[in-house]
């Protein structure tokens, strides 16, 4: 997958876009690792039950020029793509990842549109 300057989630009804504000001290202050490559990533379970260790994996990748990201959701293993936004059964999963990109949003990293 091609680092891109904005991305929507399947089904997911915003689009996210990188910011040209983005910082690399923003970035680490958000907790943003830098990888050996020298890009940003950020890994968070998104868990129903907190420390539960059970849930689905949003990870973000932020390109070290900072004017590209990648950002999927995945099983626990990280091997399969799931779409948290399909159906109501998954709500809190969404609210949890709402919560993380709106503070994201309010960090000046990204823009959140509808789509």
């Amino acid at each position: 997958m091609a680092f891109k300057t904005s991305i929507t989630l399947k089904d997911c009804p915003y689009v996210y876009e990188l910011t040209d504000q983005v910082k690399p001290y923003t970035l680490r202050d958000t907790t943003f690792l830098q990888t050996k490559v020298g890009n940003y990533e950020l890994v968070r379970l998104l868990e129903e039950i907190p420390n539960s260790n059970q849930g689905f994996l949003l990870k973000i990748i932020i390109n070290k020029d900072l004017n590209g990201f990648k950002m999927s959701i995945t099983d626990k293993s990280g091997l399969h793509l799931v779409n948290i936004f399909q159906s109501d059964a998954h709500r809190i999963y969404q609210d949890k990842f709402y919560f993380l990109m709106d503070s994201l949003v309010e960090r000046h990293i990204f823009t959140k549109t509808p789509v």
